[in-house]
């Protein structure tokens, strides 16, 4: 809903059919607003440029993180899809989420040694260069 809220539930027809009136509510659902946010919002997904920016950044950004990848030990795996990847490391993330947070990097850590990266879905070639120089700067100091 662009940050409105809203509830909506999409079923194929076998699915949605198996739904009688009144057998199922949402807290949020129903509300002209919210209704019209989430539609703007859907027509700007489909018909504009978003899901384009997010197929080719999120290209280019798992290009600069397996570069990271082959040039630090530590790092494991590279993982994930579009504009949501994690990066798997040999060594523990969170005090390196927290030099990256220092830098004016946020990212965070899951299950401990998982980096995760979910910049937004508007992001920009300068802004991934500079999060991927930021990351390098971090990693060179842990390996020091």
């Amino acid at each position: 809903g662009g940050g409105v809220p809203i509830g909506a539930m999409l079923a194929v027809d076998p699915v949605a059919a198996s739904f009688g009136p009144g057998s199922h509510g949402s807290t949020f659902g129903g509300n002209p607003l919210a209704t019209a946010a989430a539609l703007a919002v859907m027509k700007e997904l489909t018909e504009g440029r978003v899901l384009d920016n997010c197929t080719a950044m999120g290209a280019y950004l798992r290009l600069g993180l397996e570069q990271l990848k082959k040039d630090f030990a530590f790092v494991r795996e590279v993982r994930g899809h579009g504009l949501m990847l994690g990066m798997e490391l040999e060594v523990d993330g969170a005090p390196l989420v927290q030099r990256a947070m220092d830098e004016g990097l946020l990212i965070n850590c899951t299950v401990g040694k998982v980096l995760r990266f979910v910049p937004p879905l508007t992001v920009g070639r300068d802004e991934i260069d500079r999060a991927l120089e930021i990351l390098r700067r971090v990693f060179s100091k842990a390996t020091n």
